[in-house]
């Protein structure tokens, strides 16, 4: 469901649902003005496609000044026909949000998903949690980049390495495997 825009919303609680659903109508359509709807389409996706991917990016990564970078690897893996490979969408499709690091046997247990986006090309079948305006700009206005790979930094700092080149994020995810058995997140 896409209809939900983070906000703050007052309700009786002797609202009918009806008219719950008619006010959170509403706020997605005065949310989803003209100029957004024009970037979404021209990143050849719906809105509906744009709030799926931005759940994604929202559960990726807490940092702002990463989400629009994140953004724009899976517009690029969407736009080259790769996968998306999002550890958040085995999280959610093993509804299991405690894993600390997606494993080759997560992404096999996960494989009848169709959120399972190791497995399946494009976005999954809809948002994976609900993500807050902020993010959802940050995957309408994604800088154009060529990268393609991402993985965390091997510190605290909750920022990523990205890259287009393959060879260079293979030494960046060992990097950041190594911390996390340093750290005994296994």
């Amino acid at each position: 469901m896409t209809a939900v825009i983070p906000n703050t919303y007052s309700i009786l609680w002797n609202t009918s649902a009806a008219k719950i659903f008619k006010k959170l109508y509403a706020d997605q359509e005065k949310f989803w003005t003209e100029d957004r709807r024009a970037k979404a389409a021209a990143l050849n996706m719906t809105p509906q496609q744009v709030y799926s991917m931005a759940s994604i990016v929202e559960e990726e990564t807490n940092k702002e000044e990463d989400k629009g970078k994140v953004a724009s690897v899976y517009i690029n893996r969407i736009e080259t026909g790769q996968r998306l490979e999002a550890d958040p969408t085995i999280k959610f499709a093993l509804r299991n949000f405690s894993l600390k690091r997606i494993r080759d046997s997560h992404k096999q247990a996960a494989a009848n998903s169709a959120y399972n986006t190791y497995f399946n090309t494009g976005l999954p079948p809809g948002p994976i949690c609900t993500p807050s305006p902020k993010t959802i700009d940050a995957v309408l206005n994604a800088p154009a980049t060529n990268y393609l790979f991402f993985v965390a930094k091997p510190d605290w700092s909750g920022l990523s390495n990205f890259t287009d080149n393959y060879k260079e994020h293979l030494t960046n995810a060992k990097n950041y495997q190594h911390f996390l058995d340093s750290v005994n997140i296994r």
